[in-house]
């Protein structure tokens, strides 16, 4: 990938606009963004500056800290968007010349904004109890009455469900993409195992948990999550691509600019306060990002211990100056990541095209761990 321009580190004044920014300089400050140069948000800015102009493996690398830009970085590379027959149709990809107004997949990471429509439709009472069993709104799909919403926010419903592992074609989430009543897919399944006891990923119970909101709210996806999200993060440049008959894709389907991802990040640190105005009550915030079930995905840790799962968000540990701290994160196919450190105040966003690759997630464990390292305060 070729460097298209690189951010951020307060070592050089601020540029007119983010094109014509030098290597290091300070991004440029915007209503939604001030900028703080690195060294005054506690970054050993020369070290910090040396790997950003190493990471080119990535379509972007964004970070903000209590609130303020600390460093943006674009790049030009391949890309595959589910925008284009959702991202199927071009296996090798095409050059795109990312820039702060590109918008940019963010695959999965659709799931965890899913949850935060949850959270805050639960507050207006549009939503769910976690505990509230599925049986009582799809009686004719489901006979059990032990698997409840927490168990789809969880991805541990327990019901057969083959996505991680299997080609693009048949995985039982591409159907998706087409199924005329795509959480159907899921509740007609059979029970693999008792609910609550096994992490297994599924876009189906994602599928299901945005088909309740839609159907309680009388709304759209894309209108609850203009609603409840969007529009008080003043995020006004996405796109939710939609299914074949015209349906916002729960499970991978939403477009931002990584400026606006960072916003969603930022969410977690700040207890779900934008610009001093509380949009995802507090309590969700904490409840959703605890580790409420243990997976077997060591893909997402540098130090490959199984990561955990809470509500549509992963948590984990890393070692930061030898000593560990808890991270949340949204994560999407090809290296798209929203990473969330609340006891650093910490915000990284991650874009990328590695598509259906491990490899990428592994070199974004390696990034994470040195960006942290050039913490000094």
């Amino acid at each position: 990938m070729k460097l298209f321009y690189l951010v951020s580190l307060g070592l050089a004044a601020c540029a007119s606009t983010p094109q014509s920014t030098p290597p290091c300089a300070m991004p440029v400050a915007s209503a939604d963004w001030p900028v703080l140069p690195a060294t005054q948000a506690g970054f050993d800015a020369t070290a910090l500056c040396q790997l950003l102009q190493a990471s080119n493996q990535l379509h972007s690398l964004l970070i903000e800290r209590n609130g303020q830009l600390i460093a943006e970085t674009y790049y030009t590379g391949t890309d595959q968007p589910i925008s284009q027959l959702y991202g199927l149709g071009n296996p090798l990809g095409f050059s795109t010349h990312f820039d702060a107004n590109t918008l940019h997949d963010t695959r999965s990471i659709s799931k965890s904004v899913v949850s935060l429509i949850f959270g805050a439709e639960q507050s207006k009472g549009r939503a769910p109890a976690v505990y509230a069993p599925l049986q009582q709104f799809y009686p004719d799909l489901i006979a059990d009455n032990t698997i409840t919403f927490k168990h789809l926010l969880s991805m541990s419903s327990g019901l057969q469900w083959n996505e991680w592992g299997h080609g693009v074609f048949t995985s039982d989430e591409t159907p998706l993409f087409w199924a005329n009543e795509p959480g159907k897919r899921l509740l007609e399944r059979s029970a693999q195992a008792a609910p609550g006891t096994i992490f297994n990923y599924s876009g189906g119970s994602t599928t299901v948990i945005a088909e309740t909101l839609v159907k309680i709210s009388g709304k759209t996806l894309t209108m609850l999550a203009h609603e409840d999200l969007f529009e008080p993060l003043g995020i006004h440049q996405y796109e939710w691509v939609s299914d074949i008959h015209g349906r916002a894709l729960p499970f991978a389907g939403l477009r931002l600019r990584p400026r606006d991802m960072l916003k969603i990040g930022h969410l977690l640190s700040s207890g779900g306060v934008w610009q001093g105005k509380q949009i995802i009550p507090k309590e969700w915030i904490l409840e959703s990002t605890q580790p409420h079930i243990k997976t077997k995905i060591s893909l997402f840790s540098l130090e490959g211990e199984a990561v955990h799962y809470g509500y549509q968000w992963w948590t984990g540990q890393i070692k930061a100056h030898n000593r560990p701290v808890q991270w949340i994160a949204a994560i999407g196919n090809g290296g798209q990541r929203i990473i969330s450190i609340p006891e650093r105040a910490l915000t990284i966003v991650f874009t990328a095209g590695g598509y259906g690759s491990a490899e990428i997630q592994r070199t974004e464990n390696q990034l994470l761990g040195k960006i942290l390292a050039t913490i000094i305060k």
